[in-house]
């Protein structure tokens, strides 16, 4: 990879933009063969022996592929006197960087040439979405997988100091001390085991254990939204947020916010131009219950049956051909049990829309 610095070829930096860059886990990594191959795809486009893939964040481009020599981003017009670039977008609209094509002898791009460019850049924002949703999805489920070793560690514990104490009791039958031993030996082998696995995970840059404190959902909710502005733009939808009030409660907001944020995401896609997806709560006990209701597409009862299994073919499709890569709600159902939650889904069929609700512990 190699970094040159920029003076904003691409639009001047905003928060939202670079938030997306480090959400894809893009910059300061090592080259990608994929990458390569679409870089080598552009090149060929436009038989061209120069080619390349990088992003811009604050005043550096990280370039990710490259074919030939380098070419000066900077004097682009200048070091080449054929250079043709399309934007890579994301799908909210942030332009995150560009792929290239240039030559040193001087040429002219057609429109399919130039179309055909576009659609590559297309395919490498393909290629982040569904590589973060695998990599977002494997992290919920070792989070969940860590919580479930973290819980287990406790009756074993139990169990081992139980056994101990039963085979020091005096005049305890020889049988049974023997037996209190084996117990009390394989259940220390069994919490070393699981404080190996815990101690793994606590060494990975992502905690497995929800990090809990008093959260908002309430401003969970708005800030997911925000966030999907611009599909909400794109498609002339709204959201109506049926909380006038802050809904608290203790939790991990950063995971919160995923659970949110696809849900909504999720109603976009499956909902047609112009709809509207209305969000309430309820509370019961020491429960909180949220509710986002969309008016879309629906789902059928083998649908439902099968929403949180991975990659289920589903006969739901998105109304403006979005990319849906199955792993969304395995995602927001992992992270909701970890909070000790419940994630379900209702609706009355085809073209009835879909209510999903998050169910949460208070505490």
């Amino acid at each position: 990879m190699q970094i040159e610095k920029a003076k904003h070829i691409i639009d001047t930096e905003d928060s939202l933009r670079v938030a997306k860059l480090a959400y894809y886990e893009i910059l300061d990594t090592p080259k990608e063969s994929a990458f390569d191959l679409i870089a080598k795809l552009a090149a060929e486009i436009f038989d061209a022996p120069r080619a390349g893939i990088c992003f811009q964040a604050e005043e550096y481009f990280f370039l990710k592929a490259r074919i030939g020599s380098t070419v000066d981003l900077l004097q682009k017009d200048k070091a080449a006197p054929f250079f043709a670039s399309a934007a890579i977008q994301s799908p909210e609209g942030y332009i995150l960087g560009l792929i290239y094509a240039a030559d040193d002898q001087a040429k002219s791009a057609t429109e399919q040439q130039l179309n055909m460019l576009k659609l590559l850049a297309d395919m490498v924002t393909e290629k982040l979405e569904a590589r973060i949703a695998i990599r977002r999805t494997f992290r919920a489920y070792d989070d969940r997988l860590h919580v479930l070793v973290h819980d287990l560690k406790n009756p074993m514990t139990t169990i081992s100091l139980q056994s101990e104490l039963l085979g020091r009791i005096p005049g305890v039958d020889e049988k049974v001390s023997l037996i209190a031993g084996k117990i009390n030996g394989q259940s220390k082998r069994m919490i070393d085991h699981l404080n190996d696995i815990l101690s793994n995970a606590r060494k990975e840059s992502h905690s497995f254990k929800p990090k809990k404190t008093i959260v908002d959902l309430n401003e969970l909710i708005r800030a997911a939204i925000l966030d999907l502005g611009f599909k909400l733009k794109d498609k002339n939808q709204s959201v109506l947020i049926d909380i006038d009030h802050p809904v608290e409660i203790f939790g991990d907001g950063d995971k919160l916010k995923v659970v949110f944020s696809q849900l909504i995401d999720n109603a976009i896609k499956f909902s047609p131009k112009e709809k509207e997806i209305k969000i309430t709560h309820q509370r019961a006990d020491n429960e909180i219950t949220i509710a986002i209701q969309d008016d879309g597409v629906g789902l059928t009862e083998e649908d439902l049956d099968r929403i949180f299994l991975k990659f289920a073919p589903l006969s739901a499709i998105a109304t403006a051909a979005e990319n849906t890569y199955g792993l969304g709600l395995i995602t927001a159902n992992a992270l909701i049990d970890i909070h000790k939650g419940k994630l379900w889904a209702e609706s009355n069929g085809k073209n009835e829309g879909t209510t999903f609700y998050i169910m949460l512990p208070i505490k």
